[in-house]
């Protein structure tokens, strides 16, 4: 008697929905649960962030390198370009190389999450199209992402800081405060970018413009102080100058004159796009499994 082949069951792919719930579908209970959902979904905002990190050092040539390279060559020639050609000052008594590293620590904590938060939708269309889950996840996930990169760079930065003699002092224990800042800065323009990506493909040609642009606007390369007087407090409409101006009042040893007034504004707009784009993106969101 002929034995039939036995044909490998394909497997099935893991399903968004956590377990040990069940997912009721009915009108109005999405936009009533949907904060707590986020919660019940951490799991997935683990596997997503987990995923990304994996592809992003897995499969490249010298892996962790990439998070090391771009800012040091950036940090290269902002300092030959401020520092010997246009002869501009530092903070304090701070070499200026590490002047220049402590403001890129925000900048590419920010320009990270917002880079890859926007085109986060796009490339996980397949996953938002076939079962509910609060798509917040998806954008949020990069963070955890962008951490890790700012990880490997913060520990660049100390060994510079050691190389040049220059360690921090206690001002380096309110650090924290500054990076929770950086991301909140960071998470409604990113929202809010996200949700148009989703609709105008065309923003995958504009961001990378905007964050080129806003680099040389920010104070990365320079010190915030070289801003006239006057123009000061209107300089700081912009979020992330408030933060680099505070990682560098922790980081070399308060040499960096906080703005307070202008920090406080930098504060209140990131609460205004934080609200802008979590709203935007709350009302989008319904209609990303169609455009997708």
């Amino acid at each position: 008697m002929a034995t039939a082949a036995l044909e490998p069951r394909p497997q099935e792919e893991p399903s968004p929905v956590p377990r040990g719930r069940v997912l009721v579908l009915e009108p109005g209970r999405a936009e009533r649960n949907y904060w707590r959902d986020l919660w019940c979904y951490r799991e997935l905002f683990a596997v997503l962030a987990w995923r990304d990190l994996a592809v992003r050092y897995k499969q490249t040539a010298i892996g962790v390198a990439w998070a090391v390279i771009r800012p040091v060559l950036t940090m290269m020639i902002f300092t030959v370009l401020f520092s010997r050609l246009a002869k501009l000052p530092t903070e304090g008594h701070a070499p200026y190389p590490v002047m220049v590293f402590a403001g890129m620590l925000p900048w590419t904590l920010f320009s990270t999450i917002l880079g890859d938060a926007a085109a986060s939708l796009v490339a996980n269309a397949s996953l938002i199209g076939k079962v509910y889950f609060p798509r917040l996840i998806v954008p949020s996930a990069t963070i955890l992402v962008a951490l890790v990169d700012f990880s490997v760079t913060f520990f660049l930065l100390i060994a510079m800081m050691v190389w040049y003699r220059f360690l921090p002092d206690w001002h380096f224990m309110v650090l924290p405060l500054f990076v929770a800042l950086a991301v909140l800065a960071s998470i409604g323009p990113a929202l809010f970018i996200t949700a148009l990506n989703v609709k105008y493909r065309d923003f995958r040609y504009i961001i990378p413009f905007i964050l080129q642009f806003g680099l040389y606007i920010s104070p990365v390369g320079f010190s915030s102080s070289v801003v006239p007087a006057k123009w000061r407090l209107l300089y700081n409409l912009n979020p992330v100058a408030g933060v680099i101006d505070g990682f560098r009042w922790c980081l070399l040893r308060g040499q960096t004159t906080l703005y307070l007034p202008g920090l406080l504004l930098s504060m209140i707009v990131t609460a205004g796009f934080l609200m802008l784009g979590v709203s935007y993106f709350r009302k989008t969101e319904r209609t990303f499994a169609d455009l997708l």
